[in-house]
Order: C-alpha cells, then sequence, then structure tokens
C-alpha cells in the first residue's frame, strides 16, 4: 500500500473571541511568537465569511448552549511562529502549555478546547515573498 503523504499543514488552535478583546489578546500572543488569524480573512479561504460562520457554528452547535453567548464572536486560527519550531518535529509541548496559559487568562472574551487542529499552511505577507 502505497504511503500517502500529508498536505504541508500548521497547527492551530480555534478560539471564538470577543471582538472587544481580540486586539489585546493579538498584542499578547504576538509578544509570544504566536499568530492570530481571523477565520474570515485568513489568507487561505476562498470565501472567508462563510468559513467564519461555518466554524462559528460548529463551536457553538458542540457546546450545547453552553457557549450562546459567544454567538456574535470571532472565530480565530491562532498558530505558532518559527521560534516554537525544531525542523519538522512536532510543536513542543511548551508551546501547547503557553498558548492554553494566555487563553485562560483571556476567559471572559474567548472560547476555546485544549486542542489543535491542522489547516493549510498560513503565512504572513512577506513570508509569501521568499
Amino acid at each position: 500500500m502505497p504511503h500517502v503523504r500529508r498536505a504541508p499543514h500548521e497547527n492551530v488552535a480555534t478560539v471564538l473571541v470577543d471582538p472587544r478583546a481580540l486586539g489585546d489578546l493579538e498584542l499578547e500572543l504576538m509578544a509570544l511568537d504566536m499568530r492570530v488569524w481571523p477565520v474570515r480573512t485568513a489568507p487561505i479561504c476562498v470565501d472567508g465569511p462563510r468559513q467564519a460562520f461555518q466554524v462559528r457554528r460548529r463551536l457553538l452547535e458542540r457546546n450545547r448552549g453552553e457557549w450562546d453567548e459567544a454567538a456574535g464572536w470571532t472565530p480565530v486560527w491562532v498558530g505558532f511562529g518559527d521560534s516554537w519550531r525544531t525542523g519538522d518535529e512536532p510543536l513542543p509541548w511548551a508551546a501547547h502549555q503557553e498558548l492554553w496559559r494566555v487563553l485562560d487568562s483571556h476567559a471572559e472574551g474567548v472560547r476555546f478546547h485544549r486542542r489543535l487542529g491542522g489547516v493549510g499552511r498560513l503565512r504572513l505577507p512577506d513570508e509569501l515573498r521568499r
């Protein structure tokens, strides 16, 4: 059986963020070399508004009413910068711990599950030119 190689991807946390808390959260994560990508405007989304709606709805439905206050919040992906990576090695556990610590410190304005998913590679504009 031939080995199927997984397409390049990026490990991200999918988080619902109160729009009033988004700027502060983004600045704090940026200082830790973590990047916040609103799904609506992420460069990998062909139809960002639709995908944001679907991600938000899926998260809200999964939590069966526990996250209803987040119905108008912004779905974002939080990814990890180069300082967290060691070649092709998996992300170190310290990266996960630091992300959960920051998200926990913003508990009133975020809703998330402690797990990472994979999305297509997210690149900053200057990284696309390389």
